[in-house]
């Protein structure tokens, strides 16, 4: 390909709504463009980068025994309504109405057409095992778009579903598809993480995500030094040893008056009731949250969360709870609503399915029985001192919603947590028998008795590899493409306008052709100056670049290395012979 015939335009500045090094260079850059909020168009570009991240899929899945198929993007609703989906998803399914008023949408996920097509299929445990994959486009209509291709409303994914009779073929189905991941994002060369994870509302036993580890990744998670891993949805709390509380003083009222903030309660605490032992902290008070939930089906609910007042609700980490509810925030005109609920002084005592409020109350797990607290008095300027978890108090339940912050103790008592972000890559669920039962997939066993076949669920996100390659791999100049990503394996500059320069670098544009390499060569010529070309060629990224200029004169080209930027200057001889020896096997054919 020549730079003069590439339908390409790199741009000097970031475009206005880039948030993140991806969605910024791969614009500049020429790979993708901007459609409408959440959709790209893939340009020559990024479409070679693209098929690239398919391909390297592709073969780790074919490796391991999946077929792959494709289903259709457009679907109906019926299979969708069966599993309660169609639903379930609210607002972030596209739904569309045919000619005929019949409902469709825009496929989101494909669980449902997977279970149906084997049903269609397959009647024995002699068919089983199978693991059928799709490289698709997916929808979702997301609230808020950004950050490019990381976070769109159109995107690719592969996703893929393993079929057995009974649940060890289904962990042998889950290692092997674990062990695919690992070589794909190992060759995709960024660095990566794989942490335990919450399975929402796929359902199943066992998750695991792989992230790619970045400072401005949308996921948090969670690592101790004895190699405890997790997305922070699926950190549990270790929970307290109870309490005695049988010679504890009995709860009372006092009167707080300006106090609507854990620090300002905390501050008077200290002042006007001081403790013999160490002074108040907001770890001693119970902060009792309220939130709205509202469920696919349009309705709302108030939901109490009551925790420590040293902690925030992680909103990420209560969605995971309550999935597929969504959470919203409780307003002026929902407390309007329930006249019992005091702002700023809320406490358990209007809390619950069966107390004043009717609202259900759910507790940090470590609120355990016989715990002290301060908390609302459910009267303005008042709180409950010596306030006892289950001698004064119960709640409806309990819910890992608090914030995770460092140092928290590790679920498995391998040391402290640390956090860090990174972006979601890849996750695999062992479904089991959700789907099969609710579409009923069953098979004859060995015995001839009827069974349903348990499934596992493994999705790759293929477009947004592209966006976190990206992000794992760039420099203040551009792109750094891996070499098993780029799309062209050398970027070939003619620098000058000698006759002796232009007619050298078309020479071995061609000889590098010959020998089976991918070539982007700058053909550019009085059109852009050479160091136009040089900026082009940073941002664009190709690891190799090879210039052909004033070292000519010498009977040399110079080659740099775009990650390293180390130069060496290589004879004319020797130069096609020494960069397909730099090249991997896979990019010369």
């Amino acid at each position: 390909m020549r730079m003069s015939k590439l339908f390409v335009r790199t741009l000097r500045d970031d475009p206005a709504d880039a948030e993140v090094p991806s969605h910024r260079l791969l614009v500049r850059a020429g790979y993708v463009r901007r459609a409408a909020p959440g959709i790209y168009t893939w340009l020559p570009l990024g479409l070679r980068v693209l098929r690239n991240v398919e391909r390297i899929v592709r073969e780790e899945m074919d490796a391991i025994g999946a077929q792959e198929v494709e289903f259709p993007a457009l679907l109906p609703r019926e299979p969708y309504e069966t599993t309660g989906r169609w639903n379930a998803y609210g607002s972030n399914m596209f739904r569309l109405k045919d000619r005929k008023g019949g409902d469709y949408l825009l496929g989101p996920t494909h669980e449902e057409m997977f279970t149906l097509l084997v049903k269609d299929m397959y009647a024995s445990y002699k068919d089983l095992p199978l693991s059928l994959y799709q490289i698709q486009t997916k929808y979702r209509d997301e609230v808020r778009p950004r950050a490019g291709i990381l976070r769109g409303r159109e995107f690719v994914m592969k996703d893929s579903y393993s079929f057995d009779v009974d649940d060890a073929g289904l962990e042998r189905a889950y290692q092997a598809h674990r062990e695919a991941y690992i070589r794909i994002f190992d060759r995709f060369g960024f660095d990566y993480v794989i942490v335990a994870a919450d399975s929402g509302a796929m359902g199943g036993s066992a998750s695991e995500e792989f992230l790619a580890v970045a400072e401005n990744g949308e996921d948090t998670y969670v690592r101790s030094p004895g190699g405890y891993a997790a997305n922070v949805e699926a950190v549990t709390t270790p929970v307290p040893d109870p309490v005695p509380f049988e010679n504890l003083p009995a709860a009372h009222a006092e009167k707080t008056p300006a106090t609507p903030t854990i620090d300002t309660l905390v501050d008077l605490l200290n002042e006007a009731f001081p403790r013999e032992d160490r002074p108040w902290g907001a770890a001693d008070t119970l902060k009792n949250v309220i939130v709205m939930l509202r469920h696919p089906d349009g309705s709302r609910e108030p939901l109490a969360i009551g925790l420590p007042g040293d902690r925030d609700v992680d909103t990420k980490r209560l969605e995971a709870q309550v999935a597929p509810a969504e959470v919203e925030a409780f307003i002026e005109a929902d407390f309007a609503k329930i006249s019992t609920l005091v702002k700023g002084y809320i406490g358990p005592g209007v809390l619950g399915s069966e107390n004043a409020s009717g609202i259900r109350y759910l507790t940090d797990p470590r609120v355990v029985e016989g715990t002290r607290w301060v908390t609302g008095a459910d009267v303005d300027g008042s709180h409950v001192l010596d306030l006892v978890a289950g001698r004064d108090f119960t709640s409806d339940g309990t819910t890992e919603a608090a914030t995770i912050r460092p140092g928290d103790p590790a679920p498995d008592g391998s040391g402290p947590l640390e956090l860090a972000r990174g972006i979601e890559m890849g996750h695999i669920f062992q479904l089991g028998r959700k789907y099969a039962e609710a579409l009923g997939l069953k098979v004859l066993d060995e015995n001839g008795k009827l069974v349903t076949v348990t499934m596992g669920s493994y999705g790759v996100g293929v477009s947004r590899a592209v966006a976190a390659i990206v992000e794992n791999s760039h420099d203040e100049f551009g792109i750094v493409w891996p070499a098993e990503i780029t799309p062209y394996d050398v970027h070939l500059i003619a620098a000058g306008k000698d006759e002796a320069v232009v007619a050298e670098a078309e020479k071995l544009y061609a000889e590098l052709q010959a020998a089976g390499v991918d070539v982007l060569f700058d053909d550019r010529l009085g059109k852009v100056s050479p160091g136009v070309k040089f900026k082009d060629a940073e941002l664009i990224g190709v690891p190799t670049i090879v210039v052909v200029g004033k070292g000519l004169v010498d009977g040399v080209v110079e080659v740099k290395d775009r990650k390293t930027g180390d130069r060496e200057n290589i004879a004319l001889g020797q130069i096609v012979a020494r960069l397909t020896v730099r090249l991997p096997a896979s990019a010369v054919s």
